[in-house]
């Protein structure tokens, strides 16, 4: 296999992982990472569907980490004025 060959392969295998993440994402996960979004339309989700793929290592590790943090929509907000 030839570093050409090799280099597409990786790339399909990166393609791939990202548009099955990118379901997963535009479904459940963009609710989780930003509370803004929960309930968006089908609209947005199709808008973010391309980024998400793009992006899904960066995104999976936003995702995790806003799973194990404390659900920031529950507080009261703070007045900083």
């Amino acid at each position: 296999m030839t570093w050409a060959e090799l280099l597409v392969s990786a790339v399909a295998a990166y393609a791939l992982v990202g548009i099955i993440f990118a379901f997963a994402f535009v479904t459940r996960g963009v609710g989780v990472v930003d509370g803004d979004a929960r309930g968006a339309p089908l609209g947005f989700r199709l808008l973010i569907f391309p980024a998400s793929a793009a992006l899904w290592p960066v995104l999976t590790r936003r995702w995790l980490a806003a799973k194990r943090a404390p659900d920031a929509s529950s507080r009261e907000p703070t007045d900083v004025a």
